[in-house]
């Protein structure tokens, strides 16, 4: 699979659809897990369930590397959740400011130093979903995308 091109023809049937644009900030990070575990919870995975925590954590990691990263002066982010409900999957877009700033490929993140705060946030990501990739789909923006199998509704 090439990781430039999002996968999008893998799904069939019926998806529903939630997307919102965020301040670059850390109050938006935090806002886009929050409003992400409230869709979830209104598609039918409950906050307490693991399919809702593992999302809501993607969704954090995402949201928080574009705020960090991918921050441009003025500029919003955008997150979008995709449900394909046939196959209980969940596509997580996170849409920033900056194409210049790619993060590295699948596949080749190396762990971070064991003293340092920061740099496990893809491999969360890497490790958490079934897959995920970056696309830049216009000169202006790059989305950092995953899926993510919710299992079944508790």
């Amino acid at each position: 699979m090439n990781v430039e091109i999002a996968p999008v023809d893998e799904h069939t049937g019926p998806a529903r659809h939630f997307r919102i644009r965020l301040s670059a900030t850390a109050r938006g990070a935090r806002l886009a897990r929050h409003l992400a575990a409230e869709q979830l919870t209104s598609w039918g995975w409950p906050y307490d369930s693991d399919g809702n925590r593992t999302a809501s954590l993607l969704v954090a990691e995402l949201a928080a590397n574009a705020v960090r990263h991918g921050r441009a002066r003025g500029r919003d982010f955008a997150l979008r959740l995709t449900l394909y409900a046939a196959d209980a999957t969940l596509r997580i877009e996170v849409t920033d400011a900056r194409p210049d700033r790619s993060p590295p490929l699948p596949g080749t993140l190396t762990p971070a130093d064991a003293d340092t705060e920061s740099g496990r946030g893809l491999l969360l990501v890497e490790s958490l979903s079934t897959h995920w990739g970056a696309t830049a789909g216009d000169p202006y923006t790059k989305t950092v995308w995953c899926e993510v199998a919710l299992a079944c509704r508790t």
